[in-house]
C-alpha cells in the first residue's frame, strides 16, 4: 500500500471521528465510534512513516504530506466539536493542538532532534475527544485539550532551548 493512501485512510478517519463527534449524541455509542476511528487514524499516523522508509519509498515531499496530513486528521476531529460547543472554544482548542507540532518541527528545522512528549500530545488529545464523545462536558474537555496542548508545546520549547545550549556548548567546547 502506498504510504500517502494510508496518510488519506488517516485522514478520512479524523474527518469521520468529526462526523461522528456532530452527529452521534453524548454516550457509550458516541465514544465507542470515536475512539475506534481515532484509534484508526493515529494507526495510520504511525504507520504511513514506517511503511515508506521499509519499502524503501520514504520521500521529502511525503515527509511534507505525513505533517500536513496529521494536523489536517485532528483539525478535521476537532471541527466536528463546532455541532455543539462555542465555536471560540474549538478554534483554540484546535490551534493549541497544532503548536506541540508546530514547536517540534521548529527544532527539527533548526537542526536540532524532533522533540516529542509532554502532558497532552497526538494520543492524549485523541483520547480526551473520545472521551467527550462518550460523556460529553465539551467546555471542560475541550478546555483541558487546549491547556494541556499548550503546556505540551511549552515543554517541548524548554526542551529544544536545553538541546539547542548543549549543540552551543559542545560546537564551543571544540
Amino acid at each position: 500500500m502506498p504510504p500517502a493512501a494510508i496518510t488519506l485512510t488517516g485522514n478520512i478517519c479524523g474527518a469521520g471521528a468529526g462526523t461522528a463527534l456532530a452527529l452521534l449524541r453524548p454516550g457509550p455509542a458516541a465514544g465507542v465510534a470515536v475512539a475506534a476511528l481515532l484509534a484508526a487514524r493515529l494507526a495510520c499516523a504511525n504507520l504511513d512513516g514506517g511503511v515508506a522508509r521499509d519499502g524503501g519509498r520514504a520521500t521529502s515531499f511525503g515527509s511534507v504530506l505525513n505533517e500536513v496530513g496529521d494536523r489536517a486528521a485532528e483539525l478535521a476531529a476537532l471541527a466536528g466539536c463546532l455541532a455543539f460547543a462555542p465555536s471560540a472554544l474549538v478554534l483554540a482548542a484546535a490551534l493549541a493542538a497544532t503548536l506541540p507540532s508546530w514547536v517540534a518541527l521548529a527544532g527539527a528545522a533548526a537542526g536540532l532532534d524532533r522533540i516529542q512528549g509532554g502532558p497532552v500530545g497526538k494520543t492524549e488529545r485523541c483520547l480526551l475527544l473520545a472521551l467527550l464523545a462518550a460523556i460529553g462536558f465539551p467546555v471542560v474537555i475541550l478546555g483541558v485539550l487546549a491547556a494541556g496542548s499548550a503546556v505540551t508545546a511549552l515543554v517541548r520549547l524548554l526542551r529544544l532551548a536545553r538541546a539547542a545550549r548543549l549543540v552551543r556548548t559542545t560546537r564551543d567546547a571544540r
